[in-house]
């Protein structure tokens, strides 16, 4: 009887701990940036927002949606497009391409899916940049497409920042222009 208790006991103890843990875990304490600075799959898009003078936008206050590819989708585009997109002289495209990456509000997945299904099947989102990109699902992947017809899957959703919401794309989307 006493060793049940204690077992009982101990478990108790071992859920409370470790949920109080998850759920400190899972408060977001970074925001935008700082989440992708400390990620090796995003050193590309650090380095983009740098060049082209938007960390401090995405550190602000928000909130944001942030579809962000991962350095494997920066190297999918043509050899050389990521250096000259860097280069001073190309801040506004790149401006442009890192704006059509971001929608103002916070978008989870589950408000996504929402509009996709109010929509019959799509839903269309306004990048801060202006244009916009269309959200769908094929089977259980939330797909992006731009408006030049490229698609972008979503391969980890949900990340929740203290000034907004990342989603990690596979592909770098692109506005027309």
């Amino acid at each position: 009887m006493k060793t049940q208790k204690f077992l009982a006991s101990a478990i108790l103890a071992f859920t409370l701990v470790f949920g109080f843990t998850a759920f400190a875990q899972m408060a977001p304490k970074k925001n935008i940036v700082e989440f992708a600075a400390a990620s090796k799959d995003h050193t590309t898009l650090v380095a983009a927002l740098k060049a082209a003078s938007l960390v401090t936008t995405l550190e602000g206050k928000g909130p944001f949606t942030v579809f962000a590819p991962t350095n494997a989708a920066f190297d999918k585009l043509p050899a050389g497009t990521v250096a000259t997109l860097l280069k001073p002289e190309n801040v506004k495209k790149l401006q442009a391409i890192l704006t059509y990456h971001v929608v103002a509000g916070k978008l989870d997945s589950a408000a996504i899916a929402k509009a996709i299904k109010a929509g019959k099947g799509k839903a269309t989102v306004k990048t801060v940049n202006g244009a916009s990109l269309v959200a769908s699902m094929k089977g259980k992947d939330l797909i992006l497409t731009d408006e030049n017809g490229a698609v972008a899957k979503v391969i980890s959703a949900d990340a929740m920042q203290t000034n907004g919401v990342v989603h990690v794309i596979d592909a770098v989307v692109t506005p027309k222009g």
